[in-house]
């Protein structure tokens, strides 16, 4: 029977997203001329590798892929939020990823554009002109990167989006439903064309008019930790993930094997004894999967040293992360 999904979650490159239909009438964009998706690794490309994406992770990625939505993930710390986004860039083929960290400080500009005027005016008043290329001075940010006329889809991570002011959210819902956006310092200028530099690094790309306009809308994920409530019409404009921490021993010793599958087959006995003690005490208290990870390394090494009492030194590197359990309690 065909598969309609083109993220299935296997962690096996292959090049499906061309396979993608076209987008629905109002989903469509028009920028261009189009440019070629980068070339590169995810930069957590071990954790995108053994990312073990959950049915519903991967039914939802293909429903924003599908309808050209913002896709907002939600989740404990550790349950895998961000790695999803590096797992999709990497089986897709589609690119680095662009990150994009939220604090209460960051504004919708900081996501689009920089312009530094200071070092233009230095660079005008050297003895040997440069010209007036003004797109030397100007940097998109990873949402502007984002928005470029890619003949794919680039990745965006938008991280803990939770963190933003109140106003975030709703200035994003503009960006998202045109797909486009005016560089200001362009757009005033008699001659509005401009090569520009980009959050990547790559070479400068030509921006038309002073528009920046997309052509495939990139696959946006939002990360939230659940810190606050998003107003209704943010959510009715995106698809919408809950990711939770493993439910049992087998599916937290699977992650280890992921990461650590050599480590494992020679500490098995210690791995069953850690997971136990890690999900004993993720009853009581909240935990992260990474700790977890980092408590096995730590004492596979550790454990040549028969003085060491590996289970006390697993709990100094699993504290809870939402206050200390009392004693009674571990």
């Amino acid at each position: 029977m065909p598969n309609w999904k083109i993220f299935e979650g296997t962690r096996v490159q292959h090049d499906r997203i061309g396979e993608l239909p076209p987008p629905p009438k109002w989903r469509e964009f028009t920028g261009g001329p189009p440019l070629r998706t980068p070339e590169g690794k995810p930069w957590n490309l071990h954790q995108a590798k053994a990312y073990r994406s959950t049915a519903a992770a991967v039914e939802q990625v293909n429903a924003a892929l599908y309808l050209r939505r913002p896709l907002l993930v939600t989740g404990p710390p550790g349950s895998g939020k961000s790695t999803l986004a590096a797992a999709v860039a990497y089986e897709l083929k589609l690119g680095p990823v662009l990150h994009w960290p939220i604090t209460s400080r960051v504004t919708l500009r900081d996501g689009l554009y920089e312009y530094d005027p200071l070092t233009r005016l230095y660079d005008e008043r050297r003895t040997t002109p440069t010209g007036d290329d003004i797109g030397r001075y100007l940097r998109l940010g990873p949402l502007g990167t984002a928005l470029l006329p890619y003949g794919r889809p680039r990745v965006l991570l938008i991280d803990e989006i939770d963190k933003s002011d109140l106003d975030l959210p709703n200035d994003l819902l503009t960006i998202f439903e045109k797909g486009e956006f005016e560089i200001a310092e362009l757009s005033r200028r008699e001659d509005p064309d401009a090569e520009v530099l980009t959050a990547d690094g790559g070479p400068r790309v030509p921006v038309r008019e002073g528009i920046v306009r997309c052509r495939a809308f990139p696959l946006v994920i939002m990360t939230s930790n659940g810190e606050r409530e998003f107003p209704p019409a943010f959510l009715r404009r995106c698809v919408t993930l809950e990711l939770r921490q493993p439910a049992d021993e087998q599916e937290l010793a699977a992650i280890v094997r992921e990461h650590l599958d050599t480590l494992t087959e020679e500490r098995s006995a210690l791995v069953r004894d850690l997971v136990n003690r890690f999900f004993d005490r993720r009853t009581v208290g909240e935990l992260a999967t990474d700790q977890l990870l980092n408590a096995v390394y730590l004492c596979h090494h550790a454990a040549r040293d028969a003085t060491v009492d590996l289970m006390d030194l697993a709990e100094k590197v699993m504290p809870y992360l939402s206050g200390q359990a009392r004693p009674d309690e571990r």
